[in-house]
């Protein structure tokens, strides 16, 4: 407890935490209202699908430059204007949801998010250790990824509540999202971190290619993202909950809200869980086991069609995720030099979108041609072999023990 009131002193890290806050809340809300507005409209798998799609395009074409960028330039002002261009789209997705815009121009502002977040998370991963010390990385880690699961338990419950209010509008959604989202701005504006050291001998390029050839050869750090990237993408199943909710649970948007919360409840209270326990002392084992955990609750959601056992199954998923989360994301702070962060946390943005927007892409198309059951079911065994080969093939990931001690 002591440590914690010790970290929420610093200004900052207040500020950063409520950025955080707004943002996942505010973005979580519009996750939700673009998902129900397009399976409402289209009652197509492949229209939400295709999300995923088209918010992973401009990730996988500016997310490693913008690396670069962030190690050469100020970090607060990539932000400032990241997060901006992700409030026009939120504005612009209200504006279409007035006047019942085209579905093309939709998924045209979930690019121009997908754009914003290709500069913000280099910059927002790499910008904790400008406000903490390194003895409070693994804390911070762990409190930045609670945030974010409280806004993203809240986010769509409230979201689910407010369309079944407004009998299925989700203009009122996508309003209060863009407010949230100017909210972020404001919270970043006022954070003064540290200044970085930037480097100045080599090119962009070969900056660039100096922070892939040092994650190459990490091999723990490697080998987390990369068990992170294929057993998500595989196990993914949250592009299909609209399809759930109304045609296998029959639960409507309300119970939508439900079951996109359900598993960030579980991720937030393992999350806090963590802030009361020492590091993990067999942290890569302990990480195995829960992205397979991750793999069977998938399995069994696909199965479920009782909606108490449904959430249950989603509340875990999102516990063993959590687990993930935070073992990732401090080896990202300890392994990795203060210099180099923004081009790691770059291409750690490439997985970590390619598993979560890929593997919505990959749901939706597998739904269309299978079904959303078998879809899921199948996923969630492509996770467990994923699993079995990171076991086989990273022994490196295997013998990893106690987080928290920089190396960097």
């Amino acid at each position: 407890m002591n440590a914690t009131r010790e970290l929420f002193r610093i200004r900052d890290f207040r500020y950063l935490i409520a950025g955080r806050l707004s943002s996942a809340f505010g973005g979580q809300m519009l996750t939700f209202a673009v998902a129900w507005d397009l399976w409402i409209r289209t009652r197509s798998a492949f229209a939400l699908g295709l999300v995923g799609l088209v918010e992973v395009v401009p990730i996988f074409l500016f997310a490693l430059p913008a690396g670069v960028l962030a190690d050469r330039k100020n970090r607060r002002t990539i932000l400032l204007i990241a997060q901006s261009g992700a409030w026009f789209a939120a504005v612009g997705l209200t504006l279409l949801s007035l006047i019942h815009g085209p579905l093309l121009s939709i998924y045209f502002c979930l690019a121009v998010l997908g754009l914003a977040r290709a500069f913000s998370d280099p910059a927002s991963s790499a910008y904790i250790p400008l406000v903490v010390p390194p003895t409070e990385f693994t804390k911070a880690a762990t409190w930045n990824s609670g945030a974010f699961q409280l806004a993203v338990i809240t986010g769509p419950a409230f979201a689910g509540i407010l369309v079944g209010l407004f009998k299925g509008a989700v203009t009122e959604v996508y309003g209060l999202a863009a407010l949230l989202l100017g909210l972020q701005i404001l919270w970043v504006s006022l954070i003064q971190a540290r200044p970085v050291i930037h480097p100045t001998a080599s090119r962009a390029w070969q900056s660039l290619v100096e922070g892939i050839r040092f994650l190459w050869s990490n091999k723990i750090v490697l080998s987390a993202i990369t068990l992170d990237l294929f057993a998500v993408l595989f196990g993914g199943a949250v592009a299909l909950l609209p399809i759930f909710a109304t045609d296998i649970l029959h639960v409507g948007p309300s119970g939508l809200g439900l079951l996109r919360s359900a598993p960030s409840l579980g991720a937030l209270i393992v999350a806090f869980a963590l802030t009361r326990m020492r590091p993990f002392r067999k942290a890569g084992p302990i990480l195995l086991v829960c992205v397979a955990g991750f793999g069977l609750c998938t399995i069994g959601f696909g199965l479920s069609v009782w909606f108490p056992l449904s959430l249950f199954l989603l509340f875990l998923l999102g516990g063993f995720d959590s687990v993930s989360v935070v073992v990732r994301s401090t080896l990202m702070l300890t392994e990795v030099p203060d210099s180099m962060r923004g081009r790691t946390s770059a291409v750690n943005t490439v997985f970590i979108s390619s598993s979560n927007e890929l593997g919505d892409f990959e749901s939706g198309l597998a739904a269309s041609l299978v079904g959303p059951v078998a879809a899921v079911v199948a996923g969630g065994i492509g996770t467990l072999i994923v699993v079995a080969a990171v076991w086989r093939y990273f022994p490196q990931l295997k013998k990893l023990g106690r987080l928290g001690q920089s190396r960097a």
